[in-house]
C-alpha cells in the first residue's frame, strides 16, 4: 500500500472514515474491540451480528482488510485443532491510528469492559 492511511489527502480520508462507518463495518470494527483479546473469528463475528448474513459479514470484513484497517491472523499448523477457529481478525497498526486519529477509538475502554 503506498502512503499511510493518516498520510493521505483530507479527501482520501474523508472516503475512509465514511467507508469505516458504514454500519455493518463500523460494528465489526466494535466486534474487535470488545473482544478480550481483540481478535475475534469469523464465527464470532457472525455470531455477534445475528441480523447480518455471514455471507455480508465476510464481505465486509475482506473489505476492511482491503483497505489496511483489518488484518487476518491465521494459527500456524501445529497449534490449529480440528473444529475450532483457525482464523482471527484484529486491528492493523495503521488501522488502529487512523481510528484514533479520526476519534474513532474513544469508546475502546468502554466497550473492553
Amino acid at each position: 500500500m503506498g502512503a499511510s492511511l493518516v498520510e493521505k489527502d483530507d479527501t482520501t480520508q474523508r472516503k475512509l472514515v465514511h467507508f469505516v462507518t458504514q454500519q455493518t463495518r463500523f460494528a465489526l470494527i466494535n466486534n474487535i474491540l470488545q473482544h478480550p483479546d481483540q481478535l475475534p473469528s469469523m464465527y464470532e463475528l457472525e455470531e455477534l451480528n445475528p441480523s447480518v448474513s455471514d455471507a455480508t459479514v465476510y464481505k465486509h470484513i475482506q473489505k476492511l482488510i482491503d483497505a489496511g484497517i483489518v488484518t487476518e491472523v491465521a494459527l500456524d499448523d501445529d497449534h490449529r485443532r480440528q473444529g475450532y477457529p483457525w482464523k482471527f481478525y484484529g486491528l492493523t497498526d495503521e488501522g488502529r491510528e487512523f481510528l484514533a486519529e479520526h476519534n474513532l477509538l474513544a469508546a475502546e475502554e468502554t466497550l473492553q469492559q
